[in-house]
């Protein structure tokens, strides 16, 4: 029985990986506990296991005295203690193994799918990867294996809780650690990750070795390694970018694979203006914006993205509105703009402390300048709303609504209900004079079919008493409204 004792001890050490010590000490609690249940709470009973033998030796009030006869309520007790006390072991030794954790990769098991929360077995824990932290697109399996990054460990209640992710973008460095050696060993550097989940991820590395070249070392052989990182991404399309400590350089490297002509920095906005070939435009720029996105986070600058042709007529645009400010000459907008100040509101953005180590001014007029430009672009702002909100609120034939107040403007009438005469209102001359063929042989309409009184082709008023000519839709080309005598015969044509 002893050394059964100890080989059970041992079996909980190994697996639960907790102290033997403490599986020790539940048991001779779970004991005592058991004990005093049987004796009586009062007692004073004292029971230890000899960690060697395994041997059992009670007392009770300090007497000596052989192990008592457990009953079943007893020996239930006894278990409960020892289980919870195994429980709160391995609570505490989990919770100090991935506490240390925390920022690596783990290879685990998909055990079951809740609610889109996908169950990660890691061996000795579980992990749980929500739905939030998934690849978008990507579809879990019950058994499929996967590798995640450790994100957070907290208690749960009883439990201690591991949170995985597999979109974070530390997630690519620990891949690349593990697919690339020389990553692992530092002798290539990732330098700056951006990355948008399931779709595209841009990786700026160098080499500390000027014998090692970073971006085919990540690539490998016929892109074997980049490929594996691929596939454990579901497929995710990662740019590996060459880092460079110039901004220009680095700037258009990331921006690949598009051409850039040129690139112009403003330090004092941290702003990058990049000129691209026409060509180029939508390449720079990338489906729905994603390629100049990524490259933004990657180097930590705002970029703008223009042609040649845009960037005159914004810096034209940007001397004329610069000059409209009081407190801003044609000298001082010509010196912004120079200096890198492109549009009305990059001067916004400026504090006025480095506006006047620019432009020499004192700090006050500055101060004004900035005032102002902002003033200017919240206007500029607010009539750019206005005119979206006119536009949302075009009726459905397209014309758009100039109610004010809830009050319809009245429509204009047409000429010919003003009693402007035809040929007057479209100032045409008449289709004899004009060298025009007969209407009847160029297919069209009679005057009288058209909407045109019987003799004002001929500029003949109507006789008086004559019948009012139909109005005619111009979707249908039907009367609209119908003469009251329907068999009196045309007016002959002069």
């Amino acid at each position: 029985m002893n050394g059964e004792l100890l080989r059970i001890v041992d079996t909980i050490r190994r697996e639960k990986n907790i102290d033997a010590e403490i599986v020790f000490q539940g048991i001779e609690a779970a004991l005592v506990s058991a004990a005093k249940k049987h004796l009586g709470a009062a007692e004073d009973i004292l029971i230890t296991v000899d960690r060697q033998s395994g041997a059992i030796t009670a007392s009770l009030n300090g007497v000596p005295m052989e192990a008592p006869t457990l009953g079943r309520i007893a020996a239930q007790t006894a278990k409960q203690v020892i289980i919870q006390k195994i429980r709160e072991a391995e609570r505490a030794s989990l919770m100090e193994d991935y506490a240390d954790q925390v920022g690596t990769i783990i290879s685990g098991q998909v055990t079951r799918i809740e609610h889109g929360n996908a169950i990660v077995s890691l061996g000795r824990g579980e992990g749980f990867l929500p739905r939030s932290e998934q690849i978008p697109g990507e579809t879990m399996h019950v058994g499929d294996r996967l590798r995640a990054l450790i994100i957070e460990v907290r208690e749960s209640g009883s439990n201690i809780k591991i949170v995985l992710s597999r979109i974070h973008p530390d997630l690519i460095v620990r891949l690349f650690e593990l697919e690339v050696p020389e990553v692992a060993d530092q002798v290539i550097e990732i330098e700056a990750v951006s990355r948008e989940p399931g779709h595209r991820t841009k990786v700026a590395v160098t080499s500390t070795d000027s014998r090692v070249d970073a971006v085919g070392a990540c690539v490998g052989i016929r892109g074997s390694r980049i490929k594996n990182i691929v596939a454990e991404v579901a497929n995710e399309k990662i740019d590996i970018v060459r880092y460079n400590e110039s901004p220009q350089v680095f700037i258009g490297n990331a921006l690949k694979p598009a051409e850039v002509k040129e690139i112009l920095l403003n330090r004092d906005i941290n702003r990058a203006t990049v000129l691209v070939a026409d060509d180029q435009l939508s390449l720079a720029i990338g489906k729905k914006g994603q390629n100049v996105r990524l490259a933004a986070r990657l180097t930590g600058w705002n970029i703008d993205i223009l042609t040649p042709n845009e960037y005159e007529q914004q810096r034209s645009k940007a001397i004329e509105q610069l000059t409209s400010l009081a407190s801003v000459g044609a000298d001082l907008a010509n010196d912004l703009v120079a200096a890198g100040y492109i549009s009305l509101a990059d001067v916004s953005e400026v504090t006025p402390e480095t506006l006047a180590r620019i432009t020499g001014a004192s700090l006050e007029e500055s101060a004004e300048i900035v005032t102002q430009a902002r003033a200017l672009v919240a206007d500029l702002e607010a009539r750019a709303a206005e005119i979206r909100t006119a536009e949302a609120s075009a009726t459905p034939d397209g014309k758009v609504s100039t109610n004010v107040d809830g009050v319809d403007e009245p429509e204009v009438p047409p000429a010919a209900e003003a009693g402007v005469p035809p040929a007057a209102e479209a100032e045409v001359p008449p289709a004899a004079e004009a060298g025009v063929p007969p209407a009847a042989e160029a297919g069209v309409p009679p005057a009288a079919e058209a909407g045109v009184p019987p003799g004002a082709e001929a500029g003949i008023p109507p006789a008086a008493g004559a019948e009012a000519v139909p109005e005619v839709s111009p979707e249908s080309n039907e009367p609209k409204n119908e003469p009251k005598e329907q068999g009196e015969p045309p007016a002959p044509q002069a």
